[in-house]
């Protein structure tokens, strides 16, 4: 049986199979290419199975088909959702809009509000109090006729957000029936989305899910409709773990692609024999690190494109510092990025009238050899890198320079200032976090990473990088690496005692038997699955909470006390400790992948060619 494991990103889209025999095949295509294909993951299944394009596809010979999909981010950046509406307690019609009033250019004179994701705003007057009490009563008939109304402009997704919804549901749950019955096809309520306190951010979180799920749904109804029955279609989280396909959610889908890629950082250093990793993931407009130090780490609550969410994701970083980053010499210092070339007209090596990008500096300096690229350039597509166009650009700003510095150390200096943004990418999520990277592994992947791997190495006093074979698709190999998860929250707001932690041991026993329910619907027995719980822990009065092992109640307060000095530098032993919310998390059913060493070649090596190189 073939398995595929698939990274569908904005420009590219990976696949990683594995045949019937067990031999891991590679292949790559254009994300968006409709004179030839209607979809890049069906094409690139079709193109390693031998199939023609009318062709049915066997669904009989394919056992799963993993995938991480940029779908629903492309959406959210484009704002090219569905229309959505909101359902609130009336009152709080603005609460969404007006946020936290956070000011992020605290002396902008002209500011610009963040564009709000719901069309329209309808208010139900209802009120329950924090303890559940019934302060007025739901007007079920007039939030009927203003659902209604929303119905008639069109509008097919709403978003139903209460005061005190994620503790107490009955209302919600009165308007979701009420909204199925008039006929929308999405309907997102935030006990079910995200079951937190917090309106804001529970709000806007429901109203993401409500605004991506149907362009989701649509994708996901399409490559199935493809593969035919027969084959286990999953797609890859923001937390890092694979769902059935029609369990998949909008909230959940932001950091799908780059989620696999985490993963697949982490498998593939565990299989090398190392523990403490940082994924160094540098394409072409962008770079992505995170931190690895025995488990997964994630942010439960981050702004993506400008809108707030909270839901699992992994905690990844990003710069703008990639392979086609703009390089600019404004008459007194070199810049890089934050603007790209993007592919087209790509860098001015690409043979388009490009711009210079970090990628042309790298060919400025002979670490990218036009004789050893894909020759793919120019208007028939068979000519290699322009060396020409680079060294003239570079020699234009050499030029300009009063010191007399040559081309070649222009394109080392713009390299130099690439690097010590991506480094300090790297120390942002490790060590202004406490961590100290030099017993870490770099792990390096992406189209351009391995470029710059031993030069963020020296900068950060890293020792070790590790470069696999599959680097350049390793999102899509860590579709196929990542196990399937099933996840819960729960609200409680309680001291920790030995009170609290009876109710939320009760509360995980309900939890996990769900989430077993979940894994097993999707073929893992619980014999086969793990069960992970984790308590939200901050001081009273404070609102940050940290992410702890739920234990014994001093287990979990030495454990709250260690990770609030190494994230804020200080504790407060005495003070009391709230336990803000529970998550419980069971995986299972990963694809056994392993990676034989290989005996090291005792054959003396022989020198294909010589080349220029700078440095």
């Amino acid at each position: 049986m073939w398995d595929f494991w698939i990274d569908r990103g904005g420009t590219f889209t990976d696949i990683v199979a594995r045949n019937p025999a067990g031999e891991i095949k590679a292949h790559k295509l254009l994300s968006e290419n409709p004179e030839s294909y209607k979809d890049a993951a069906i094409q690139g299944i079709r193109d390693l199975m031998g199939i023609g394009k009318e062709a049915a596809i066997p669904a009989e010979q394919i056992a799963t088909v993993k995938m991480g999909t940029t779908v629903a981010t492309n959406a959210l950046l484009e704002r090219k959702g569905d229309r959505t509406a909101l359902i609130i307690t009336k009152g709080f019609r603005d609460a969404l809009e007006i946020g936290y009033q956070a000011r992020p250019d605290l002396f902008a004179r002209h500011i610009i509000k963040p564009e709000m994701l719901y069309e329209t705003v309808a208010e139900v007057d209802e009120r329950l109090t924090a303890e559940g009490e019934i302060l007025k009563a739901l007007d079920l008939a007039a939030a009927k006729t203003a659902m209604q109304a929303i119905f008639d402009t069109g509008i097919r997704a709403i978003a139903i957000v209460l005061m005190h919804g994620y503790r107490f549901h009955a209302h919600e749950k009165l308007l979701a029936v009420a909204a199925k019955e008039i006929g929308f096809t999405q309907i997102s309520t935030s006990h079910q989305t995200s079951p937190l306190m917090k309106l804001v951010g529970r709000g806007d979180t429901t109203v993401v899910d409500a605004y991506l799920s149907p362009i989701l749904r649509r994708y996901v109804d399409q490559v199935a409709a493809e593969l035919g029955e027969g084959p286990q279609l999953m797609f890859m989280q923001s937390s890092g773990g694979l769902t059935a396909a029609d369990l998949f959610q909008g909230k959940d889908a932001i950091l799908s692609g780059p989620a696999g890629g985490v993963v697949g950082m982490v498998e593939t250093g565990k299989m090398a024999g190392y523990d403490k990793l940082i994924g160094f993931d540098m394409g072409g407009t962008s770079t992505d690190v995170a931190h690895y130090d025995g488990e997964l780490e994630r942010s439960f609550e981050t702004k993506v494109a400008g809108v707030r969410m909270r839901a699992p994701m992994m905690r990844i970083h990003t710069v703008a510092a990639g392979g086609g980053s703009l390089l600019n010499f404004d008459g007194a210092r070199f810049r890089v990025g934050p603007d790209s070339a993007g592919a087209n007209p790509g860098p001015a090596c690409y043979r388009r009238g490009g711009p210079l990008a970090v990628t042309d500096a790298n060919v400025m300096l002979g670490k990218v050899n036009p004789d050893y690229f894909p020759k793919i350039f120019g208007p028939n597509a068979n000519e290699p890198l322009d060396l020409e166009a680079v060294q003239s650009a570079f020699s234009k700003i050499a030029s300009r320079i009063d010191d007399a510095k040559s081309p070649e150390q222009v394109a080392e200096g713009f390299i130099r200032i690439a690097v010590e943004n991506m480094a300090n990418a790297i120390k942002k999520i490790s060590v202004e976090r406490g961590y100290n990277v030099t017993g870490y592994a770099l792990n390096c992947f992406g189209g351009a990473g391995a470029q710059h791997a031993c030069l963020i190495a020296d900068n950060l006093g890293m020792k070790t990088v590790l470069i696999h074979p599959l680097a350049g698709i390793l999102s899509a190999y860590g579709m196929g690496l990542a196990d399937i998860s099933a996840s819960q929250d729960r609200a409680f707001e309680l001291p920790l005692s030995d009170e609290a932690i009876e109710k939320v041991a009760t509360a995980i026993t309900e939890l996990a038997e769900r989430n077993a329910a979940e894994l097993l619907s999707q073929g893992i027995a619980a014999s086969d699955s793990k069960t992970a719980n984790h308590v939200h822990l901050r001081y009273q009065g404070t609102d940050t909470s940290l992410l702890v092992p739920f234990g014994t109640q001093p287990e979990m307060r030495s454990a709250f006390e260690a990770a609030h000095r190494k994230q804020f530098g200080f504790m407060t032993p005495g003070k009391q400790i709230i336990i803000e919310a529970l998550t419980v998390e069971t995986t299972g059913g990963g694809a056994e992948a392993s990676e034989p060493d290989h005996p090291a070649a005792t054959d003396k090596a022989h020198p294909i060619g010589q080349t220029r190189m700078f440095g």
